[in-house]
């Protein structure tokens, strides 16, 4: 549908004949295409600090090379279920859906989920490859009045510590966000996704679960069980744990509501390439330090 509103505005806008048409509209959506790809890149490459060395090109797919010397596709180009993108994803398929940093009201459609689509690869290179690599790179971060174990590495212990530290404030000046926030559920748990061949994020140790109510999880609860627990849900604990790069399960269709996840290029991709880029420069908005202008270098010269 998208493409047919294109070719008929190009057709009307400047007379040109079906041909031209058609040439158009696949030169705009190539530039988009790729204006996409860089900032996913730039997303992935800002999130993950010194874990993305190159990036290379072989018949027509796209890869970056992490330090360790893995190759991750950037698009396997075919179309996929949601279920498939789980399982098999690419960066393109994690990054497609753009996580909503504004307040919501309402839970998400079922098929909404940015967050839920992980990339293994990158996750094990950053934060371990086996149980026992990952339970070295733990650190306990204060929770109330408990330690919680929490991985250290992409400064994931770190930010927890810091949105911990605001929201225990509020919570005590404020018995709603006390409620929401405390007994904690937990951290770190090596498991599986239930039902699933997938690790939970909370086996990498990047995932904090708060109180829990019944009514937070789309298995134990119905859509409407949900949305009254989201709709009492404290809007400043998820504003706290967003701004140090947490994203929340309550703005996922299959809702989470007691599930925050460090997820650092979900934020990065909402914060910076929400909107279409107003001149030109498809990194517009970013803030430019050294670091982040040898990234930007890095991928115009490989993907012009």
């Amino acid at each position: 549908m998208k493409k047919v509103i294109i070719f008929l505005c190009l057709i009307f806008l400047n007379g040109c004949n079906s041909r031209e048409a058609i040439k158009n509209i696949d030169n705009i959506e190539d530039k988009q295409y790729k204006t996409t790809m860089k900032q996913d890149i730039l997303s992935i490459m800002m999130a993950y600090p010194g874990y993305i060395v190159d990036i290379k090109v072989e018949n027509d797919n796209v890869y970056l090379i992490t330090k360790g010397n893995q190759k991750i596709i950037y698009d396997h180009k075919t179309q996929k279920s949601d279920e498939e993108k789980l399982n098999n994803p690419s960066i393109k398929d994690v990054l497609e859906q753009i996580y909503p940093l504004n307040d919501i009201d309402t839970l998400p459609e079922q098929n909404f989920n940015p967050g839920r689509v992980r990339l293994y690869s990158l996750l094990k290179e950053v934060y371990g490859h086996t149980k026992e690599q990952i339970e070295s790179n733990l650190v306990n971060v204060k929770c109330g009045y408990r330690n919680y174990p929490f991985n250290s590495k992409n400064n994931a212990a770190k930010s927890l510590e810091k949105a911990m530290k605001e929201v225990s404030l509020l919570a005590e000046q404020s018995y709603h966000i006390r409620n929401c926030l405390y007994p904690i559920s937990g951290t770190y748990n090596f498991r599986y996704i239930a039902g699933t061949n997938r690790l939970s994020p909370h086996a990498f140790g990047i995932a904090i679960d708060l109180a829990r109510d019944n009514r937070d999880y789309w298995k134990w609860a119905s859509r409407e069980q949900g949305q009254a627990r989201l709709s009492s849900y404290s809007k400043e604990i998820v504003r706290i744990f967003e701004k140090n790069n947490f994203i929340w399960g309550g703005k996922w269709g299959y809702f989470d509501i007691l599930h925050f996840e460090y997820r650092p290029e979900l934020i990065i991709k909402s914060r910076y390439f929400s909107k279409k880029e107003s001149n030109g420069i498809w990194y517009e908005g970013v803030p430019l330090n050294e670091e982040i202008k040898k990234y930007i270098q890095l991928i115009d010269s490989k993907l012009e």
